[in-house]
């Protein structure tokens, strides 16, 4: 199915989110989407979706005009979303997903139903068990199912968000494989993605995004250098790995195991010195939270010892490891990094306050305004931080940390970041690293992984492997070790 995007146009408040949009996407082809943060490359995606209605424009379905009111007109339409978060029920199995939307779900037959699930499988390769509860899959796996139910809801466009997030190398290959078989059978793809290799890989076209506006479009093949400068304007300079001369053990983990009740991380041990950077890899669920929970003290350890500086922290509360100069920044930024409801500034002053009842609200501003610039936040300081993007928030989460600072957790410091803002948030953190500051963080993306840790950690079900040098690993070797084997 063609899908043709002619002039459109969505402003919020005074801000111009597309401006005046053109695209085409035939048939049989996967067609990426790429620009920076704010670009407006979501709010693109909700137009042709119907979760927002444009401001003007056209939308053409093989060549016949359409509005799309609702994303419920969308899938009757042909044109489904697998979103970076699929939208599924944890709590039904892999077959009442598959039949969820699905015209008559209420009268199928669930022979039949099953049926079609499994000659699909088989179809793509896929091993999904219809009566498996999906809480109990993999990224990866809900993202095959999610896959499959829009095939069975009957659309014949499929955009993808951010697909590789979360997910092991032979899942991504099996992904781009089956989206190789989809576009050969007549569907449109549309490909939205930060990984310019992945863009490189996989798409035929590329439309990129700047500021609202189209600022080019590529054919295959072409390089990352020729879509970096479309998105920004010029080339970007690449990441260097700078040598930093270790410290003394920062925080030493003995014997340390971890429980909770849906899994427990083995005892295992481990010395992280000062100005040292530890990478967390592994699947969703594997046991990376619990181990930040427990180096942050939100969550004690249920055997072994936590050693922090010269500091017995094995048993002691949250406040003793923040006095000791501990932050951790979650991924989840509005459920519990930041307080939707109040303004940045407020942020400010809740963050560096000092004793007193009394708020010095002129310091805070010049403070807000003074972090505003130096970490890129779009944003103002009475702009309350449920307002701010994604990116954005992400911005303002790490320009919240004490600026004194021994031991630095961070889940998915850069997601939804574009490889510019990834890379000035990196040279930031880095700056704490050359101080004398440890860093452990945990991301989905590989490369950010290998160019910025020392060492990597892989988790697999709560099991967790000995350090690797990142100097002695390439991306893809460390995708076949999260998917438990080597290439």
């Amino acid at each position: 199915m063609q899908i043709e995007l002619d002039g459109i146009c969505k402003a919020f408040g005074s801000v111009q989110a597309n401006s005046n949009i053109s695209l085409t996407v035939e048939s049989g082809t996967i067609h990426g989407l790429l620009g920076e943060n704010g670009a407006g490359k979501t709010t693109l995606m909700k137009v042709l979706t119907g979760y927002i209605s444009c401001d003007s424009g056209s939308i053409y379905l093989d060549g016949r005009l359409v509005k799309v009111g609702s994303p419920a007109v969308a899938t009757r339409l042909g044109i489904g979303m697998l979103h970076q978060d699929p939208l599924d029920v944890p709590r039904l199995s892999v077959l009442q997903n598959f039949c969820l939307g699905s015209p008559g779900f209420l009268r199928l037959y669930r022979r039949q139903s099953r049926q079609k699930l499994l000659d699909l499988c088989q179809r793509f390769g896929f091993e999904l068990d219809p009566d498996e509860l999906v809480r109990n899959l993999t990224m990866g796996e809900r993202q095959q199912l999610e896959l499959l139910r829009l095939l069975n809801m009957g659309v014949r466009t499929i955009i993808l968000d951010e697909p590789t997030t979360g997910i092991s190398e032979p899942q991504r290959v099996l992904l781009f494989k089956t989206l190789h078989k989809l576009a050969d059978d007549g569907l449109s793809i549309i490909f939205v993605s930060h990984k310019l290799k992945e863009v490189q890989e996989l798409c035929s076209e590329v439309t990129v995004l700047r500021q609202g506006q189209v600022s080019g479009r590529i054919r295959a093949p072409f390089t990352s250098d020729a879509l970096v400068e479309m998105m920004f304007g010029q080339c970007l300079a690449r990441n260097q790995r700078s040598q930093v001369q270790f410290g003394a053990p920062l925080l030493r983990l003995e014997d340390a195991a971890i429980r909770s009740y849906r899994l427990d991380v083995a005892p295992f041990s481990l010395v992280v010195r000062a100005g040292e950077v530890i990478g967390l890899a592994g699947l969703e669920g594997s046991g990376q939270r619990l181990f930040m929970e427990a180096c942050a003290g939100i969550r004690s350890l249920s055997a072994g010892h936590l050693v922090l500086g010269n500091k017995e922290l094995s048993s002691a509360p949250y406040a003793a490891f923040r006095r000791a100069g501990v932050s951790y920044v979650p991924a989840a930024r509005l459920e519990e990094g930041l307080i939707p409801g109040m303004t940045l500034c407020e942020h400010f002053a809740l963050a560096y306050q000092k004793q007193g009842i009394l708020v010095d609200w002129e310091s805070a501003e010049v403070l807000t305004r003074t972090r505003i610039g130096d970490y890129g936040i779009v944003g103002h300081p009475d702009t309350c931080v449920e307002e701010l993007s994604g990116g954005n928030q992400q911005r303002a989460l790490l320009s919240l940390l004490p600026d004194e600072l021994s031991l630095l957790l961070l889940e998915h410091p850069t997601r939804g970041l574009d490889i510019d803002s990834s890379a000035r948030i990196w040279a930031r953190l880095l700056e704490r690293r050359n101080q004398g500051s440890a860093i452990i963080f945990t991301s989905t993306d590989l490369d950010e992984l290998v160019d910025y840790a020392d060492r990597i950690l892989v988790f697999s079900g709560g099991i967790i492997s000995e350090p690797v040098s990142s100097s002695e690993v390439t991306c893809e070797q460390l995708g076949y070790m999260i998917g438990g084997s080597r290439a």
